[in-house]
């Protein structure tokens, strides 16, 4: 799948023009990559068939232990280093073959450090095969006082498949009371599939005081949103009221840790879902409850019970 973007947005131009003391922005160290392929064997069983991966990403390897659903591979995603540093440029392609099913997670929350110069930048691809189905539910990013990142991720979707995707934003180091303190954020997701552009969704923020302010994050501390991508599902309108549901208060209580809504994505290709909360357990803990739903709907199998959405 190719790059739908020639450079950074033009808010990050002028930091790609800021030399670094340290390697070059991107060189060997700071310039990481993942591939990761998943395929369905004859057997049914689905399968990490190839990995290859750059400092400072690790993986864990194929994981088989989803007892609601057997067939599915799961990978853990992990980052050795303190973070993304200025001048980091991190590359991923996941690419799930016709009839498979993937799980891919992070190990832990990423970091997005101080940054003086330059810029840190995270792309993700994923490419999904004909009847493909997967997960891509990384940890909650945090942003450091001063942090600058561009993260954009980029799916292609053949017939019959979908896509899970969840984007947690933690703008602070909340348990030293450091919030809104990042320079810059700009997060950008897209969709195609069959050659056309499904939707395009993307988050500029700067930071600052004015963030608190109503119509913005007002009296909450964390955003999420949660990608269901699932263009050949045919009840998308009743899936986005079943998700909404997921994200009000139990039991009809009010609730005034988190505020949360769903609707439609164009073309009718899938739901997002979108949540505030005064922490980020606030936002994962009711994106449990989306993942759980629109699981039972796409693939007929509930969410497993762990800390980790």
């Amino acid at each position: 799948m190719a790059a739908s973007t020639n450079g950074p947005p033009p808010e990050f131009r002028s930091y790609a023009a800021e030399s670094l003391a340290q390697s070059p922005a991107g060189a060997v160290g700071k310039g990481g990559e993942l591939d990761l392929r998943f395929a369905r064997g004859r057997d049914g069983q689905s399968r990490l068939v190839y990995d290859r991966a750059t400092v400072p990403f690790h993986l864990t390897g194929g994981l088989y232990h989803d007892e609601a659903l057997p067939d599915i591979a799961s990978a853990y995603v992990q980052d050795p280093t303190g973070g993304i540093a200025q001048g980091d440029r991190y590359e991923a392609t996941v690419e799930v073959g016709a009839g498979a099913r993937a799980h891919v997670s992070t190990g832990s929350a990423t970091k997005v450090l101080r940054m003086e110069r330059n810029y840190g930048a995270s792309t993700t691809r994923i490419d999904v095969g004909e009847g493909g189905y997967l997960e891509y539910l990384p940890e909650e990013t945090i942003l450091h006082e001063g942090a600058r990142f561009w993260q954009q991720v980029e799916m292609d979707l053949a017939p019959g498949a979908s896509v899970l995707f969840a984007d947690v934003v933690v703008p602070g180091r909340l348990a030293r009371d450091e919030l809104f303190a990042f320079e810059r954020l700009h997060t950008s997701v897209e969709a195609r599939s069959r050659g056309e552009e499904l939707f395009a969704d993307a988050v500029r923020l700067d930071g600052g005081d004015h963030l608190r302010g109503p119509g913005l994050f007002g009296e909450f501390r964390v955003v999420g949103t949660f990608y269901v991508v699932a263009p050949d599902h045919d009840e998308v309108a009743a899936l986005a009221d079943a998700l909404h549901e997921r994200v009000q208060p139990e039991g009809g209580s009010e609730d005034p840790s988190a505020v949360g809504g769903a609707s439609v994505l164009p073309r009718e290709s899938g739901v997002a879902v979108r949540v505030l909360g005064a922490r980020a357990s606030d936002v994962t803990d009711r994106f449990h409850r989306v993942w759980n739903r629109a699981r039972e709907t796409l693939v007929g199998a509930s969410a497993p019970d762990t800390r980790k959405f």
